[in-house]
């Protein structure tokens, strides 16, 4: 493995003890998003701030390139628009290198809502233009030790994990490359070897500095971060990569996730592991207002996979926030500001039809548009797309769920195997898995 420099140390004081924040200053932490201004989020402070890299046009040619599909719209219209090593793992395919996705959901409850969707749209396009493994970490014991009190026992965040994982099944993820798993179903083995050396790379005072933690937190809360971090090593899942430690992952995610990752590439880099990439993805906001991300504590500022059409164009009318003016003859004369404006946001992540979002744009910046013709076209597209969602949901039974979560024997390098399976078929063979070994360095240990 090649040597690399240990990851720059950003701690960032989360709950506010030991930082006086300024009246402007964005607060982006894992259990907190928004900005006090009531401004948009500024995505150029957080990549300065975070230290990481902006996604640039090189990287969508180079991507569209290697895999011979367009860019998904998340990347040309910059919903994920910054990463760490994305040139890395785009080396790694390059040379016929395995790698792997890793993503994942805390269940805070079993209603998800539009943007805890939005990763795992994404993910699916990377695993189908890719052709890579994929693992999915269902943190039933995170929300637990965060959420959880008196009243809500373990077993409900279990449950809630069940039911989320219908919904994201019902995203269509390939069974042939995706082990889902929840924490409290998977800990043991290889992955609590390495939750245990990640756990003895981090210190108290590195806790509190990145997450805030306090000695009033339960324990629970210290212990949590090595448990999110072990997925980004690939001898964590033997069934899949056996007793290797250099496939490389990269991960999908919400850029107030990356303090846990930043934390991870300084260990990976103590463990000799190589450090995981990251790809990150801008906030869903709130339909209240683009200041904040959609949560599910306040009902009529998310859209849920559980809305009914007549609900999705209620919220949408009633409350999603409007840059257009608060007249006709305003609006006219004015045109709509698109950068606060939810109707319009919204659109950038649902109307997949770049000709069309241009053309919106720019009659409605103009004031060639109302606000209410700019939410119809956007209620017909979330009626749409959260009915098909509902519809593929149904169909995912019992059994499918338990066929995801089953430790099992996967390929580590499906594009591989596909390759070979092409050629032996173009040359009149038959070839099976079994006849196509992995890399010397990936030895089979299914369990």
């Amino acid at each position: 493995m090649a040597e690399s420099l240990p990851e720059k140390t950003i701690t960032t004081q989360v709950k506010g003890e030991e930082e006086t924040k300024e009246k402007d200053e964005q607060i982006i932490d894992p259990y907190s998003v928004g900005n006090t201004t009531g401004k948009a989020i500024d995505y150029a402070k957080l990549i300065e701030k975070f230290g990481c890299s902006a996604i640039v046009p090189d990287h969508l040619a180079r991507i569209e390139k290697l895999t011979g599909k367009k860019p998904h719209h998340f990347l040309r219209r910059g919903v994920f628009f910054s990463h760490r090593d994305l040139d890395l793992i785009l080396d790694t395919y390059e040379k016929g290198k395995p790698f792997f996705l890793y993503t994942g959901r805390g269940p805070s409850s079993d209603a998800m809502h539009l943007g805890h969707l939005l990763p795992f749209i994404f993910t699916k396009y990377l695993q189908d233009a890719f052709n890579v493994p994929l693992v999915i970490q269902i943190t039933d014991d995170e929300k637990f030790f965060h959420k959880g009190d008196d009243k809500t026992e373990l077993e409900q965040y279990i449950k809630y994990g069940i039911e989320n994982v219908r919904d994201i099944l019902a995203c269509g993820f390939d069974y042939e490359k995706t082990f889902i798993f929840s924490d409290t179903g998977y800990m043991g083995g290889e992955f609590y070897r390495n939750v245990v050396k990640i756990q003895k790379q981090i210190t108290w005072n590195q806790l509190k500095g990145i997450f805030g933690i306090n000695e009033s937190d339960n324990t629970g809360k210290a212990s949590y971060p090595a448990i999110q971090a072990a997925p980004s090593f690939s001898n964590s899942f033997p069934h899949i990569f056996g007793k290797s430690k250099d496939v490389p992952c990269i991960i999908p995610q919400g850029i107030d996730q990356d303090p846990y990752f930043r934390m991870t590439r300084d260990v990976a880099f103590k463990l000799r592991y190589p450090k995981p990439a990251c790809i990150h993805s801008k906030f869903f906001p709130s339909i209240l207002g683009i200041n904040a991300k959609m949560g599910t504590t306040e009902p009529n500022s998310a859209i849920f996979l559980t809305d009914t059409p007549k609900q999705i164009e209620k919220k949408i009318n009633a409350h999603a926030y409007s840059g257009g003016g608060k007249t006709k003859e305003e609006q006219e004369a004015n045109g709509a500001n698109l950068e606060v404006d939810i109707a319009y946001q919204y659109l950038t992540f649902f109307l997949e039809d770049d000709d069309k979002l241009a053309e919106i744009a720019d009659k409605y910046s103009k004031g060639k548009m109302m606000t209410g013709e700019v939410k119809k076209i956007l209620i017909e597209i979330l009626q749409n797309l959260v009915k098909e969602h509902q519809e593929r949901r149904a169909k995912v039974t019992d059994a499918d769920i338990e066929k995801f979560m089953t430790v099992r024997k996967m390929h580590p390098a499906p594009f591989k195997l596909a390759k070979a399976q092409a050629q032996a078929q173009a040359e009149g063979k038959e070839t099976k898995e079994e006849g196509v070994k992995p890399e010397a360095t990936m030895e089979t240990n299914a369990k």
